[in-house]
């Protein structure tokens, strides 16, 4: 067995795109080497800011021997036939050819042996191929050729079981590059080239160049040389996952450094510290023991300094100290403005050419945030308007445009320092959460509804002219506003009516022509309350079930609801029960077909002939009457708990009784009795659409 090494280098590669491009040569080349029948037991990928490297283990030296067999004509057809099947299989003659009998007489076949070629012989093609199916979300050309690549690529390593299945790679008419067993360590501690036999002797050899190949190595290495340089100055590095993640594809060699925030600058507000850290400098922010943003920062550096760093981190806090004199200028000049002046000057922005504005934005939030704040328990409905008129004014101060990443939170500061409440100054900072899965939902009433009303705007307006989510497409990220509305509903159990808040906010879009997109909308969040549930174990199919019902657009009372169906369907009644019932719905749905009628459960009491058949008249009848008042209460569980007791009588029924009787009235009486079941039924949900 062989092992296979391939690594493609080439300038530095976007850190977010380096995962994906590494499983996505893994995956290429793997399927080809199953494609072309050569099997292996492992793949592992790697990537590092240069490079993308690839290990196959247990290769084959060979493809497998096959035989190809063809089917031909039968012994005894027309000679023009014949010579036709001889000729497209390269058979000079009959003889060549077997006969075989078959159920159906004798033909001739023809059958050809493959010997399989050496894995080596193969592999280039094979790799070319790859190489060039992989795409990028971003590329590039270089030189003079069409071939496309996120960075120019430099060079190509290929190893097969220690010897290098060299030539050339074509880019399509542009530079070719050279495949060989050479690569290259880090750029600048170890830029001479260094040939390589295996992938233990090529990990070995890129540590000694100063480059850590795997990516999660480099992550520990990043996590525990920040945590103690900041242990060092009685400090603890803040928590950010997605930030360590990033830097480790920034770097091949990392070296953490600690440097100062200048003193003058620590009364900045901490988001704009770490935001100018964060996203433009790639920083980690330190915490003092009582949770505060410290003065001190720690940069990765990919190299090895002479001074120990001195001059890299001095760099680094002259550049910090650029980016936040920007910032404090910022900070200075908007606060002379207050947010209520700038509102006006949302008008210079659009929101979208076929809704408006920013500033018609905001007159509809205002409108739709105290129409929602109804629903709000606790909500003051001047400071939901206050909140709502404010929440877009810092979009045109200095500071977000300078830190888009701020926008909603420098609302905040802002309107505080305008004397505002502080319960206006929380709506601003959070009416776009929550922003996903892991963003922290609101709780406070005017921020719900503030927040409600944001995202239900974009989603009535963007639904009203059509632009609505298409396959993986979703610029507008409809998905993910819908999402925040079920969160910001279910966590905070608000009893919101969607349909009535989605005509309220399709009456704010007057200029628009046609009928309210309640019911597309409807079915979108549907689909997003099966999404946002799936983790939480809740089956889409109870969902289904419970909307199909029609009218339900309180997602707590759906929820209650489709949790009482979910215990209900988990007892031993409420299996056997939905077993009947499909037995039933089929019955009746076959002999309708069949009788070209419609059975509805207008079963007539007065023509039962068998005692069964009144039991289950009278179980339905008591069922229908519990449960409609517990449904009426949302006492879902009681309803429940009436259905349970129909198992008896509906086993009994079907124990017993024969459906299709020879007399056609008492056939059809019983047919409607069947129907009946699903009717009573589907008082508390579909049950047609509930799986297994």
């Amino acid at each position: 067995m062989a092992e296979l090494l391939l690594e493609l280098l080439s300038e530095e590669i976007p850190a977010r795109m380096q995962a994906r491009a590494g499983e996505d040569l893994r995956r290429l080349v793997t399927d080809r080497l199953m494609d072309a029948g050569l099997d292996y037991t492992e793949a592992r990928a790697f990537t590092t800011p240069r490079r993308l490297a690839l290990v196959v283990d247990g290769l084959p030296a060979k493809q497998p021997d096959v035989t190809e067999e063809k089917k031909g004509p039968k012994v005894g057809a027309p000679e023009q036939a014949i010579q036709g099947f001889l000729k497209a299989n390269g058979l000079a003659s009959v003889d060549q050819a077997e006969v075989r009998e078959t159920g159906k007489g004798a033909f001739y076949f023809a059958v050809r042996h493959v010997e399989g070629r050496p894995t080596a012989e193969i592999l280039p093609e094979l790799a070319q191929q790859a190489i060039k199916a992989l795409s990028w979300p971003k590329s590039m050309r270089w030189a003079d050729g069409d071939f496309r690549w996120v960075r120019p690529l430099h060079s190509i390593l290929a190893v097969l079981a220690g010897q290098a299945f060299g030539g050339r790679f074509e880019t399509d008419g542009g530079t070719e590059v050279i495949v060989g067993n050479r690569t290259l360590g880090h750029r600048f501690l170890a830029p001479a080239p260094f040939a390589v036999t295996s992938f233990a002797d090529y990990e070995k050899k890129l540590r000694v160049a100063k480059v850590v190949l795997d990516r999660d190595e480099r992550k520990s290495i990043i996590a525990a040389g920040t945590a103690k340089l900041a242990e060092a100055e009685g400090l603890t590095v803040k928590d950010d996952p997605a930030l360590l993640d990033e830097v480790a594809g920034l770097v091949e060699w990392p070296v953490p450094l600690i440097g100062s925030i200048d003193a003058a600058f620590m009364d900045l507000p901490a988001e704009v510290l770490t935001t100018a850290m964060r996203h433009h400098q790639k920083y980690f922010s330190t915490l003092d023991d009582e949770g505060r943003l410290a003065d001190r920062f720690v940069v990765v550096a990919n190299t090895e300094a002479a001074d120990g760093g001195e001059a890299i981190v001095a760099g680094n806090e002259r550049v910090l100290r650029a980016r936040l004199a920007d910032a404090r200028f910022f900070w200075d000049q908007d606060r002379k403005e207050p947010l209520a002046e700038r509102v006006p000057t949302l008008k210079e922005i659009v929101f979208h050419a076929k809704l408006g504005d920013l500033a018609e934005k905001v007159s509809r939030l205002q409108t739709l945030a105290v129409e929602i704040a109804k629903y709000v328990p606790g909500a003051d409905r001047d400071r939901v308007r206050s909140a709502a008129r404010l929440a877009k004014a810092d979009l045109v101060t200095g500071m977000v445009g300078e830190f888009p990443e701020l926008q909603g939170v420098m609302g905040r500061y802002y309107a505080l320092n305008d004397g505002e409440h502080a319960e206006v100054g929380e709506a601003i900072a959070e009416h776009y959460s929550p922003l996903g899965p892991s963003d922290r939902c609101p709780g406070a009433p005017v921020s719900v509804a503030v927040a409600l009303a944001d995202k239900i705007d974009t989603l009535v307006g963007m639904f009203a002219i059509g632009e609505t989510p298409t396959g993986s497409k979703d610029p507008y990220a409809l998905r993910r506003a819908a999402l925040g509305v079920i969160r910001l509903i279910v966590e905070n159990q608000l009893r919101l009516p969607l349909t009535r808040v989605f005509r309220a906010a399709q009456q704010n879009f007057r200029h628009l022509d046609g009928e309210p997109a309640v019911a597309p909308l409807l079915a979108f969040f549907a689909d997003r309350l099966k999404v946002a549930l799936r983790e939480k174990g809740v089956r889409h199919d109870l969902i289904s079930a419970v909307f199909a019902l029609g009218g339900e657009d309180d997602l707590v009372r759906l929820l209650d609801r489709v949790r009482a169906l979910e215990d209900f369907l988990g007892s031993e009644d409420g299996a056997n029960l939905l077993t009947a019932y499909r037995r039933a719905a089929n019955i009746v749905r076959i002999e309708s077909k069949k009788d070209k009628a419609t059975y509805n459960g207008g079963s007539d009491a007065g023509r039962f002939v068998q005692a069964e058949e009144g039991a289950l008249y009278e179980a339905l009848d008591e069922a229908a009457q519990s449960a409609g008042p517990a449904l009426d209460r949302e006492d879902f569980t009681g309803a429940m708990m009436a259905l349970a007791r129909l198992r008896q009588p509906v086993d009994a029924f079907f124990d017993e009784v024969t459906v299709n009787a020879e007399d056609t009235a008492l056939r059809e009486n019983r047919l409607n009795l069947l129907a009946r079941i699903g009717a009573t039924l589907g008082r508390v949900a579909d049950f047609s659409k509930i799986e297994g």
